[in-house]
């Protein structure tokens, strides 16, 4: 059986990860509960796959690597300087997916962004759809989805409240695919 490739993200009621500067202030204006599902969802992971901008990030927003008991793959056309936590991948972004699916171990997390959601999403990658709809419309921004994915049938698993925000678990129903 194939490891799952599992997308957990937040996004807007009108479907933005991000301001077009890629700011996510408007995620911690929201009233939540406890951390919104994060440690349970985290707990069914055991690698990450980044793109290089979202890996940049997490520095802006944490002191420490965020995930350092995980596997990670940061996606990136650059070099960079040697990280512990963190392995630097040139090499196809599907051809590298459809191997680690291969491999032992758990679920495979995409933290972002929409660049390397969109290659996984037009290659069939992604398995399950984790998506916490916070009440918020900006207008606009970076949205979750690009143009010209390939339509899938999702199944919903879940949906759950966590104050105001909405979280709705799919999986991708393979039997329906066009």
């Amino acid at each position: 059986m194939q490891r799952p490739v599992v997308l957990f993200i937040a996004t807007t009621l009108d479907g933005y990860i991000a301001r077009e500067n890629g700011e996510i202030n408007w995620l911690y204006e929201v009233a939540g509960d406890g951390d919104n599902g994060y440690s349970e969802f985290y707990e069914t992971i055991d690698t990450v796959l980044m793109g290089n901008k979202t890996y940049e990030h997490t520095f802006e927003l944490a002191d420490q690597f965020p995930y350092p008991d995980k596997k990670c793959y940061v996606f990136s056309r650059s070099k960079h300087d040697p990280n512990p936590h963190v392995t630097f991948v040139t090499e196809d972004v599907p051809r590298f997916v459809e191997k680690m699916k291969e491999e032992e171990g758990s679920k495979i997390w995409i933290v972002g962004g929409a660049e390397i959601l969109d290659v996984l999403l037009k290659g069939r990658l992604v398995d399950e759809f984790i998506i916490s709809i916070m009440p918020t419309i900006l207008g606009k921004g970076i949205p979750l989805f690009k143009k010209d994915n390939p339509e899938l049938k999702l199944f919903l698993r879940e949906s759950k409240r966590f104050g105001q925000i909405v979280q709705h678990h799919y999986v991708v129903n393979n039997e329906y695919q066009s």
